[in-house]
């Protein structure tokens, strides 16, 4: 939906609620015609039902909403005298449109003195468990939320099974564009094959201001731009559901480039206008290798992949009698390779043929030699050519919403011929540290800013399954941040001294308060 759609939008609900309440507010001794002033009507109607002035914020927050709207409708029922269980079915289950049977056709009557807390135990709970999804949900959706690892494209740095808390405020809140969901969940209703969501009607991108901007080399947790669910999930063979932009699949990779940046890939290490980006200490890039053996020396493999540390689950497959085949090694495991006895040679491997598959799909480039690509910048405007537009097509048509026609060698962006186009956002390139075991930017493109979604900031827990049936907590990265300096560091200990002391501290104030007594 467009600006002027959800101003529409917007004022069409202020005229249902004011033809559906304008003689409640009448009965509760306030005017008309403040039932029809929009967000003013919502405070007064706050006042009316006795609740406080700032649930009229929790009424324009997108997806706590949803919440609210049932709660003030039953809310306002019990003011007028409405408060059996029949009548709270009929105003939650008609949408608040029960509220205009009471408002044309009963006798009303203003309870202004009512009794506020619930009368029994069950009323009680619900209202203490609606208000506690509140209080998560509006965490979940803008502060800061739970994440797990899936898949091992950022292994070393990020391993599979690790659960992380991503922030949401570090590049500011992106308030939700999907209006009506499910709070909490992604995509999909758990236990369950059906979308948690509604397509219709979406909100304009809006993101609340940022501590910080994208820097090379964050982690950031993003929605993946070209997902779609191929059977989501209807039967196979279906078209997929083009998904909207803040359910589509959560992908965690390094931002290697950033707007304005010119990035290359030469033999898979990464520049950056030219020059060889430097990753941090944490990070521990991988690539695949080819180790020849003697064939003749005896070697403790066990032993040896143990202290290489091998944590990718694909591991290593032999290629030829005499030789191992590593998916992912740091230089340092190479190297400790190198100087293994029976061991021949080391070579990283390094692709070198074209492959369609690799963005902007011209068969130009592979995922080890690459670009250069400019990273496009909100503002910045490029000349469009025959040869420019594969890597900007997708920008202009599904990014940013604007029709395409192609005349010969005219281009013609929303009924006028043109040949540039400036961006309307940022864009980032992301790419997984595992270089030959990560579907990312190098495959599908930039990310636009309208599709990042956070910062991941902490690992609070870790799950080594290690694909022998043998589960076991990675301890050592328990409670570790993911950026900062040198190696991690687990503050777990300090957690559990923290925790240690609060309970102590507890046992001797209560035992100081029964004293007193």
């Amino acid at each position: 939906m467009t600006l002027y759609s959800w101003f529409v939008f917007f004022l069409a609900v202020q005229i249902i609620h004011f033809v559906g309440t304008w003689k409640l507010y009448q009965t509760a001794g306030r005017k008309s015609w403040e039932a029809a002033i929009p967000v003013y009507n919502s405070i007064v109607l706050m006042k009316i039902i006795s609740r406080p002035t700032w649930w009229t914020l929790l009424l324009f927050i997108p997806i706590i909403n949803l919440i609210m709207f049932p709660v003030v409708w039953v809310e306002t029922l019990r003011t007028f005298g409405k408060k059996s269980t029949l009548d709270t079915i009929l105003g939650i289950f008609t949408l608040g449109f029960y509220i205009y049977y009471v408002n044309y056709t009963q006798k009303l009557e203003y309870n202004a003195d009512r009794k506020l807390t619930p009368e029994n135990k069950t009323a009680d709970t619900v209202s203490s468990l609606l208000f506690a999804i509140i209080v998560a949900t509006l965490v979940h959706t803008y502060v800061i939320q739970p994440y797990t690892i899936p898949t091992s494209s950022l292994e070393k740095s990020l391993l599979i099974g690790d659960f992380l808390f991503v922030s949401k405020v570090n590049y500011g809140p992106r308030v939700p564009m999907t209006t009506i969901a499910l709070p909490m969940v992604h995509d999909s209703i758990p236990l369950t094959k059906r979308k948690s969501y509604l397509s219709w009607p979406q909100l304009p991108y809006f993101r609340l201001p940022a501590f910080e901007q994208i820097k090379r080399n964050d982690i950031v947790v993003f929605n993946w731009p070209v997902d779609t669910v191929h059977y989501f999930y209807e039967p196979k063979g279906r078209p997929g559901v083009i998904k909207p932009i803040d359910k589509k699949s959560n992908y965690v990779k390094r931002c290697v480039g950033i707007p304005g940046d010119s990035l290359s890939i030469k033999d898979g290490l990464v520049f950056i206008n030219g020059k060889k980006l430097i990753l941090p200490e944490r990070a521990k890039p991988q690539y695949s290798y080819s180790v020849a053996l003697d064939g003749k020396t005896s070697i403790d493999f066990e032993s040896l992949f143990k202290e290489l540390d091998i944590t990718d689950p694909a591991g290593f497959r032999t290629e030829k009698r005499d030789t191992l085949y590593f998916r992912a090694l740091t230089e340092a495991s190479a190297e400790r390779l190198r100087n293994t006895p029976g061991v021949t040679a080391v070579k990283r491997e390094i692709d070198k043929g074209n492959d369609n598959a690799i963005f902007p799909h011209i068969n130009k480039w592979n995922q080890d030699n690459f670009g250069p690509i400019y990273i496009p910048e909100a503002g910045k405007t490029v000349a469009l050519t025959n040869t420019s537009l594969p890597f900007y097509k997708e920008i202009i048509t599904n990014y940013e919403g604007n029709t395409l026609e192609l005349s010969g060698s005219k281009f013609i962006i929303n009924g006028k011929e043109t040949n540039t186009y400036t961006f309307k956002q940022n864009y980032y390139w992301m790419m997984g540290d595992n270089r030959h075991n990560s579907e990312d930017s190098r495959y599908w493109g930039y990310v636009p800013e309208n599709h990042i979604v956070g910062k991941p900031v902490f690992i609070w827990m870790s799950w080594d399954t290690n694909g022998k049936g043998i589960n076991k907590i990675r301890w050592s990265r328990v409670f570790t941040t993911v950026d900062g300096e040198g190696q991690p560091q687990s503050y777990f200990k300090y957690f559990l001294i923290i925790l240690a002391l609060y309970f102590v501290g507890e046992f001797f104030w209560r035992k100081r308060k029964q004293n007193k007594a």
